[in-house]
Order: C-alpha cells, then sequence, then structure tokens
C-alpha cells in the first residue's frame, strides 16, 4: 500500500493570481490592477475581509502601488464600471480564419468610406489587424492620421478604425491622470481625434504616448494617491491620432503615417451614419479569431527589414508586416510597397535641420562654387522661394546669427575664407561634406550641370601672387572681377559691411514647422 501511495502524484494546488500578482508587485506595480486580479479582489473584499486585510497590508508594504487606487479600484461602485460596458462585445468566428480575405475584406471596409492611396489603405487594413495582437508583439507603431486641409475624412477613418480595432476607447478630452490610468487599466486602442489641440491642452500627454512605443520602455512614474506614492504605470498598447499637419518629430517617428486626401471630382464615400453595422461586426468577429489562432505565429515572427527605412521606420512596420506574411498571398508585396511609399513621403518633408542642409548644398552647386561668403550664402538662400529662409526672421530673411546657430548643431562653423580679393567670413563646402553624407539622401543629390571651379592659384588662389594684380590699384569705385579664371568663385557683393545689431528678442527661437 505504502509502494502504491508514493506512486500517487501530490495534488496541484490551484493557481492564485491573487498571490501571483503580489509576488511580482515590485517588479510589476500593474498587475495587481490586471482585471482578472481585480475581479478576485472584489470577491475577497466582499466575502473574506480577513484575507482583504492581509492582502492589502501586503500591497501597502509593497510600497508600490497606492492603497486610495486600490481602494477605488475595487470598489463596488468602480465594479459596475468593467471592461464589458467600455468596449464593445465581440464574438469569435466559429471557423478559421483566411488571412488574404481578412486582409482584403479589411481593406474594402476603409477604402468604401475614405479617400487615399492604395498605400495608405493597406497599411490602415494591417493596423488594424496588429491591434488584436498588442498582447504579443514587441512593438506599437502609432497611427498618424493626417490630411494637408480640413474635411478631408481624418475623422472618419478614425470612425472606421475604432470599429476594427481591439479594445478600442475613443477619446477627445482627457487628463493626463485618466490617460495613463486607462492605459494601465485596461490596455485598450486609444484613439485620439484633433491630437494638436489635445497636446496643446494637455503637454504631458506627449511623453506617454511616446512611453508606449515599445513594450520594454512602456512606463511612466507618476506620484499618486494621499501618500503621494511614486508608482509606475504600464502605458503599452496600441493608438492612433488625428489631426491636421504634422505632429511632434518624437511623435511623427513612432507612427505608421495615414495621409488623406479631399474627394476629387467623381470620387464619392459612403458616410459612417450609413455603414452596415453587420459589416463591422463580422470583421471584428473574424479578426478575434485570427488572432487567437495566430498569437504564437506573431509572437516569434522576424520578418526581414525593409531596404531603404530607417531603423525606426522599421521597428513601427515589423509587427504589420509580421502580419502580412502571415497572411500570405500578395500581401507580403502590398506591405513593403506601402513602407517604402508612405515613408517616402515623410522624406519629402524634412526636418529643418536637413532642408537647410539641402539648401545650402544647392547653393553651392548653382553657384558652382567650393566656398561661399556667409553674405553670398543668405543670399542664396532667400533665393528659393519654396524654402523658408526668405521669411525666417519673422518675416524677413535668415540672419547670418541664425545660420550660424543651425550650422553649429552639425559642428560647422563660420571661418575667414579666400574669395578673390577678399577674405570674408563664410563657409567652405569641404565643411558640410559629412553632414551631407550623415543627413541627406545620396542615392538622390542634385548636381550642377558644370562642375566647381577649380583653385588656378591666382587671383583665386589662397596663395598670393608674386605680381600685384591691376584691378586693386583704383580703390575708390570697387567692382567685381572681370578675369574668366575666377569667374566661379568671385564675389558679386558689394564690399562687407558690419552686420546690423541684432535685436533685442531671440530671433533663434523660432518654432519649427
Amino acid at each position: 500500500m505504502s509502494n502504491l501511495a508514493e506512486l500517487i502524484p501530490a495534488p496541484i494546488p490551484a493557481p492564485d493570481p491573487i498571490a501571483d500578482a503580489l509576488a511580482k508587485i515590485k517588479q510589476d506595480p500593474g498587475a495587481i490592477f490586471e482585471s482578472d486580479v481585480l475581479a478576485l479582489l472584489r470577491q475577497v473584499k466582499e466575502s473574506d475581509p480577513a484575507r482583504w486585510a492581509r492582502t492589502r497590508h501586503a500591497i501597502k508594504e509593497a510600497k508600490t502601488v497606492s492603497l486610495a487606487d486600490l481602494d477605488k479600484l475595487t470598489s463596488a461602485a468602480d465594479a459596475s464600471v468593467c471592461t464589458d460596458d467600455l468596449f464593445p462585445e465581440v464574438t469569435l468566428w466559429p471557423d478559421p480564419v483566411d488571412g488574404v480575405e481578412l486582409l482584403e475584406n479589411l481593406a474594402s471596409a476603409i477604402r468604401t468610406h475614405v479617400i487615399a492611396d492604395p498605400a495608405t489603405i493597406h497599411a490602415a487594413a494591417l493596423w488594424a489587424a496588429f491591434t488584436w495582437f498588442v498582447e504579443v508583439v514587441n512593438v506599437a507603431p502609432i497611427a498618424n492620421i493626417t490630411a494637408p486641409e480640413k474635411r478631408c475624412g481624418k475623422t472618419v477613418l478614425l470612425g472606421v478604425l475604432a470599429r476594427l480595432a481591439c479594445r478600442p476607447l475613443a477619446v477627445s478630452n482627457i487628463a493626463p491622470a485618466a490617460l495613463f490610468r486607462a492605459l494601465e487599466l485596461w490596455t485598450p486602442t486609444l484613439l485620439i481625434d484633433e491630437v494638436d489641440a489635445f497636446l496643446d491642452a494637455h503637454d504631458e500627454a506627449r511623453g506617454i504616448l511616446n512611453a508606449g512605443f515599445t513594450r520594454d520602455t512602456a512606463f511612466v512614474i507618476r506620484c499618486v494617491g494621499d501618500d503621494h506614492m511614486p508608482t509606475r504605470f504600464n502605458v503599452w498598447g496600441a493608438k492612433a491620432l488625428c489631426g491636421i499637419g504634422k505632429i511632434a518629430d518624437t511623435l511623427a517617428d513612432r507612427s505608421i503615417p495615414l495621409r488623406l486626401a479631399a474627394c476629387g471630382a467623381g470620387e464619392r464615400t459612403v458616410k459612417m451614419r450609413h455603414a452596415n453595422p453587420a459589416v463591422f461586426t463580422q470583421l471584428a468577429s473574424k479578426l478575434a479569431r485570427f488572432a487567437i489562432d495566430n498569437r504564437e505565429a506573431i509572437r516569434t515572427a522576424r520578418p526581414a527589414e525593409v531596404e531603404g527605412l530607417n531603423d525606426r521606420a522599421n521597428d513601427c512596420w515589423e509587427p504589420l508586416l509580421a502580419i502580412a506574411e502571415l497572411a500570405g498571398g500578395n500581401w507580403p508585396r502590398l506591405a513593403r510597397i506601402a513602407a517604402v511609399t508612405l515613408h517616402g513621403l515623410e522624406e519629402d518633408a524634412p526636418s529643418i535641420g536637413a532642408e537647410l542642409l539641402t539648401s545650402i548644398r544647392d547653393a553651392f552647386d548653382n553657384r558652382r562654387a567650393d566656398r561661399l561668403s556667409t553674405a553670398d550664402l543668405l543670399e542664396a538662400l532667400a533665393e528659393d522661394e519654396e524654402a523658408p529662409w526668405a521669411a525666417w526672421n519673422r518675416g524677413k530673411p535668415m540672419t547670418s546669427h541664425q545660420l550660424a546657430k543651425r550650422l553649429s548643431e552639425f559642428s560647422i562653423k563660420s571661418g575667414n575664407v579666400r574669395i578673390g580679393l577678399k577674405t570674408p567670413k563664410g563657409y567652405k563646402r569641404e565643411q558640410f561634406e559629412e553632414a551631407f553624407k550623415r543627413y541627406l539622401p545620396t542615392d538622390t543629390p542634385k548636381t550642377s550641370a558644370t562642375p566647381p571651379q577649380t583653385s588656378n592659384h591666382a587671383a583665386c588662389s589662397d596663395i598670393k601672387s608674386a605680381t600685384q594684380h591691376p584691378a586693386v590699384a583704383d580703390r575708390n569705385s570697387p567692382k567685381a572681377t572681370a578675369g574668366e579664371d575666377c569667374g566661379g568663385v568671385a564675389d558679386r557683393t558689394p564690399p562687407h559691411v558690419e552686420e546690423e545689431a541684432l535685436p533685442l528678442w531671440d530671433e533663434n527661437d523660432k518654432e519649427e514647422l
């Protein structure tokens, strides 16, 4: 009998989510606020006061979670506000879902309501699918819905994504404190309309949105409760932002750009109020089933990077490419085309620094020179009507001081340069070569039809001539050098004069658009 008893395995203790959460609470304060743990805590609070007291004491001793938040989230009033009330109930599709068909149906549903190029439509469909895999991926790219003007369908696309996304939470006015608590508690798909106005009113929210890009950095620290306990909140989750114009570079860098256009002649869309709810209900059902069946495949997927995209853009596209390759068919190719197209468009609107470098490169090319005085360079910058430099200084051209400050960010400084017979302050092209290589595209550089003129070691040279040049005899009426040997680098401006005193206001703090 004793031998038989030894063969009988010991009973496996039943899982205790509360105990597990308490064991992890110092490393992961959010563990105690997981929805299943909170549900059990509410039961314990109502039915087992002794255990509730011991649990509450253990949480207090951990010193990582505010007791005020604990009491609020486990209150009877809070129990009535559950995810079932906030998020639509989704019924799993009964049969396995074909990925190609699902993505095509998503694209079709989006195309029905908004006007956009194929790349944007395909990216939006993949992003909607990604929200159902947010628990198993490591990067959560922001869907950045934008358009150049009003009435281009931005809010409509946001509404379409809200009907397709997992646990959608649409907000237009939410305090940062409520924002990080909502993300911590529910891990929703956050959808923010008029994000420009929202961030102007709540600048703190920018950091919360930035932090939720990668799983390992998706945390913010906030002092909460009456005891002002520093508490870590998990802000991981999918997010979609909607607004006019460009968002902050830190957010744009973490985004999939979804650009919309106004309806053209003959183009028509179906208004969302006329949409068939059954279509979106069915798609959500299929998305839920597709996600459950393929969680592990997406968790372990490592799609190849898109050649030509920077590291951050490739990070953004990693989960979307994984879904496209899982679906198969033509979607891996469509996804990569979308990535190149959308982020290629981003390069059409470079940062101010990159735009300045491009204009400077063009100035050297157009004037066929290897060095330019500061005055000549500023003149060349102001000649480009499409660039901002002619009106950079509050409607006036950029000043030498503003130029110097911008270039100092690239470790480029002005100095005395020999141009003809003069040595004004200026810049040599060689000073910019490293910055050109690092910050400007190398595949489509602008080149001049005529190469820069080389030095002949005469009038245009840094080496003084042994023979006095007759052109310097007449000092009463200075003229531009007419010699053909120096035509490419001759100073065509009047003699250099001292710059006017800088205004008292800070002219360097111009807002970058």
